[in-house]
């Protein structure tokens, strides 16, 4: 695994299905080229990936395909947590041995109120059962989806034991404070990235590196400009032409929606596959969603060419 550290902006990039709803790698590849033509990175297999919605199996194919495909495995950071302990260091080692540049890891979800010890032990045995001094992981912080928050006491605790793996977080708590007090502990070169590009100014300014954010699938280039250019004085302006955007898409069912906008954009009606039991937009939903893309004069420049 390339041992360098992420920053700026990084996509959990959408996968697209066949007919018989299996993953689509070439599509995939397609997507994944336009997205680093817009400067952003590769989360795949993020929230917004149907990630939980794939095998492993599918998952290693995927990156298998991506890589052969001329991805550069260090600009990809591939989302590998899972609720089994085994999966998640299968998958984490198969994308440590294809040069990812990192992982992001999910805590193990589906129980409830489980303590810091049961997460750093999971977390450890990960780490441990990988076995790759350069290893880097990332920690996904998703607690209104996963409802298992990561601690700064379990962070801290993390960093202390694994300082050249635990490499930062996502923070998709939706909390600022949370946020801003992630950057203000101090750790060795820990880079916070917020969840969305809403936060992206005030984590720049706050010391952050960056976002993964679902609308980097389709409005990568301005939120990389503002990731570049959050110290010039129309920042605040570039701040605010983003929260349109992101406000449109989160008036929708987001992973329908990100799918049915690339869709039109490139002509590609198999982008409107969502894999059960999420579904496609409803036929108001989707007039709706044109409507108001039209309204802010909305486009994917390039991707149709890809």
């Amino acid at each position: 695994m390339s041992k360098h550290r992420f920053s700026g902006l990084l996509a959990p990039v959408i996968t697209p299905f066949q007919n018989d709803l299996q993953p689509d790698a070439q599509r995939l590849l397609r997507h994944c080229q336009w997205l680093l033509s817009q400067n952003a990175g590769l989360a795949v297999f993020g929230t917004n990936s149907e990630a939980n919605s794939l095998s492993v199996d599918e998952k290693i194919a995927l990156l298998d395909a991506l890589v052969a495909g001329g991805i550069p495995p260090q600009r990809l950071m591939p989302g590998t947590g899972s609720c089994a302990l085994p999966d998640a260091i299968r998958l984490t080692r198969h994308a440590a041995t294809l040069g990812c540049g990192g992982t992001l890891m999910l805590p193990p979800f589906y129980y409830k109120g489980v303590s810091d010890e049961g997460l750093f032990a999971f977390y450890s045995d990960v780490i441990e059962g990988v076995g790759d001094t350069d290893l880097q992981i990332y920690l996904y912080h998703i607690p209104p989806v996963s409802q298992v928050p990561l601690s700064i006491t379990l962070i801290e605790r993390l960093l202390s034991r694994y300082p050249a793996t635990i490499a930062g977080i996502k923070d998709s708590s939706g909390d600022w404070n949370n946020t801003r007090a992630l950057n203000s502990q101090g750790w060795e070169d820990f880079r916070v990235f917020c969840g969305s590009e809403s936060f992206l100014l005030r984590n720049m300014q706050a010391g952050g590196a960056g976002c993964i954010s679902a609308t980097a699938n389709v409005n990568p280039a301005p939120i990389h400009a503002l990731y570049a250019h959050f110290q010039d004085a129309d920042a605040g302006e570039r701040q605010t032409a983003l929260d349109q955007v992101r406000l449109i898409f989160q008036k929708y069912p987001m992973i329908a929606a990100l799918k049915a906008a690339t869709a039109d954009c490139s002509g590609d009606v198999n982008w409107f596959r969502v894999r059960p039991p999420l579904v496609s937009l409803t036929p108001d939903q989707l007039a709706g969603l044109r409507a108001d893309l039209k309204a802010a004069h909305f486009t994917m420049p390039g991707l149709e060419s890809v």
